[in-house]
This record gives C-alpha cells, sequence and structure tokens, in this order.
C-alpha cells in the first residue's frame, strides 16, 4: 500500500486541512500519515476558536520514523503557521527525499488579491523557498503573485497566455509541475492549469463552475491530487479528477445550509472518489 505524510494542522470541527486529507487520501486506497501542525477548535473562519501550537512536536515525530526506518510515497504539506514550521519542513523534505518519491506543497496564504490573516509579503518569500524543494506547488493565482511578485489579475480578467507564463515563472523557482488552482476563462467553467517542466507541456482540466465560495476545496482539491499522482496517474488525469471530485462535494453542499459554517460535504462525494481513483 502507498503511504503519504501530510503536514498541517487540524481543526477540530470545519472541513478543513488534516481533516479532509485523511479520509481523501484514506478512500483512494493510500495509508495516510499525519504531522500536526496545530490543533483549532474549529476552522479560521468561525470565530472565536481555540489554537495550540505544535511546532515543537514536529521534529520529535519526524525523528522518530527515520529512526524506525519509515519512508513515504509523497509528502504533502498545507497550512503552515509560521517561518519556523516553513524551515522544520525543509528538513523534514531533506530527511525523506528519495528518488522515486515526490513533495507536494499547497502554499496555503490566501486569495482574492489578499493575504490571510497573519501572512504577509515576508511569510511568502518563505513559502516560496520553501516550493523551491517541492516537485508539485497548488497555489491559487494570489499565492502565485504573492510569490513572485507579480501583479494580480483575477479581477482585471486574464488571458490564457498570461497563466501559461505565470506557470512558467512558477517552475523557475525550481518546481517541476506547478498547478494553478481556480483558473477560468469564461463563467461558466473554473478548474485548474498545470505545466511539466519536464516535458515542456501545459495541461489543464475545467469542469462546471458553481457561483458561490466554499470553505474546504482547496484542501479538497491538494489531497486527490496527491494521492492521484502517488497512484501513477498522469498530470492531466490528476487535474481532471481532483477538478471533478471538487465539483462532485460542491454539488452535496449547495443545498445545506450549515455549508458556510462547516466546509464542504465532500463525504458524500467519496463513492465518486473512490469509483474514480481505482482503475
Amino acid at each position: 500500500m502507498n503511504r503519504v505524510v501530510s503536514i498541517q494542522d487540524i481543526s477540530c470541527l470545519g472541513k478543513c486541512s488534516l481533516t479532509v486529507a485523511l479520509p481523501i487520501l484514506s478512500a483512494m486506497d493510500i495509508e495516510a500519515a499525519v504531522i500536526p501542525t496545530a490543533v483549532l477548535s474549529t476552522h479560521t473562519a468561525i470565530k472565536g476558536f481555540t489554537f495550540r501550537d505544535l511546532t515543537s512536536d514536529i521534529l520529535p515525530i519526524v525523528e522518530h520514523w527515520q529512526k524506525e526506518g519509515y519512508a513515504f510515497d509523497a509528502i504533502y504539506t498545507g497550512y503552515l503557521g509560521s517561518k519556523q514550521q516553513i524551515d522544520l519542513v525543509a528538513k523534514v523534505f531533506k530527511l525523506f527525499k528519495t528518488k522515486d518519491n515526490f513533495f507536494l506543497v499547497d502554499p496555503v496564504m490566501g486569495d482574492n488579491g489578499t493575504f490571510y490573516s497573519g501572512f504577509n509579503e515576508d511569510f511568502a518569500a518563505l513559502m516560496g523557498s520553501l516550493c523551491k524543494k517541492a516537485d508539485v506547488i497548488t497555489p491559487n493565482l494570489t499565492e502565485a503573485s504573492y510569490m513572485l511578485k507579480v501583479p494580480y489579475l483575477e479581477e482585471k480578467g486574464y488571458s490564457k497566455d498570461y497563466i501559461e507564463d505565470v506557470l512558467v515563472k512558477l517552475s523557475g523557482l525550481g518546481v517541476k509541475k506547478p498547478v494553478l488552482t481556480g483558473i477560468r476563462f469564461n463563467r461558466d467553467e473554473i478548474g485548474a492549469a498545470a505545466y511539466d517542466s519536464t516535458t515542456g507541456k501545459f495541461v489543464e482540466a475545467f469542469n462546471e463552475r458553481i457561483p458561490q465560495r466554499f470553505h474546504g476545496t482547496g484542501d479538497i482539491f491538494a489531497s486527490v491530487l496527491t494521492g492521484a499522482l502517488v497512484k501513477g496517474f498522469s498530470l492531466q488525469e490528476s487535474l481532471a479528477l481532483s477538478v471533478d471530485y471538487t465539483l462532485e462535494s460542491i454539488k452535496a453542499t449547495i443545498n445545506d445550509p450549515n455549508a458556510r459554517n462547516y466546509g464542504v460535504n465532500f463525504e458524500s462525494a467519496i463513492p465518486m472518489l473512490v469509483k474514480g481513483s481505482n482503475r
């Protein structure tokens, strides 16, 4: 069985981060190991959440695994809350890198042209340094623009040439396969675009756009993408499965009055993921 370790926080209530990554990877017949970076009572969109920093636990967990000889087919990082955590993840990469595995970084920092609370341009520069060590990254346009220090054009509109230029610039960081999420060229479709620097080819996948915003969709996409790549899917196939499952999860959510509090009902769409990830 393939084994993936995911390094990000746990929100005890609200569907995001590890509480999304673990069940999705498990549904794809992948053993999911975790390194929790923090424990929150709820996700950060719910006011008054509690927070316990677990930075000091990261290295002891990793050293124990190394002593026992564990290996991983992929290491997948999501929300990281500090410079120290970024530095520690870089050490994890170095300790567990083999010629056969890969590192995927979801550089969670912002959306809609602005940083999330607690992040700034200094943090974006540090995240860019971590992305240099990754094989695959999954920023949205906001995160890509901050790391590259290029204009954010989503509100003004952008062309396919612009997206391809951003992807090439992201590969210039040292990333083999940068992926841009939340891409749309018309009102009706949304998806992702990627560049494989090893072949020089661009790939993309789109599906129906639901004109609402939901918490946690980026975590769903990155988790499925990681699992699909581990299972040997091509980059194109991995994008398509990630986009389609994210849409299926949103469709299962749009009539739920509590969706904006709790997140996307990805659980209801798991049968589609199981079928799509086994071939």
